[in-house]
């Protein structure tokens, strides 16, 4: 995504594997990223930006992660 484009997310939708997701760690980081995998343990996230790492997080390190429905380009 680039400086300027608009991203809407919906909490409510089910987030799967591949979904372009929003995610906000409880330290406040907010990062857009691919969902890899998800166990009851940890978030495995893609990056979208070659600038940026995949990351993995501990599930209780994730305060929110919602799924993004549209982007305006």
């Amino acid at each position: 995504y680039r400086d300027g484009d608009r991203i809407v997310v919906s909490p409510s939708a089910p987030v799967r594997r591949g979904d372009r997701v929003v995610v906000q760690t409880t330290d406040g980081e907010i990062m857009a990223k691919e969902l890899k995998r998800q166990t009851n343990r940890t978030v495995e996230l893609v990056s979208l930006n070659a600038d940026h790492a995949d990351r993995v997080l501990p599930v209780a390190d994730v305060a929110w992660m919602a799924r993004i429905m549209w982007v305006s380009q």
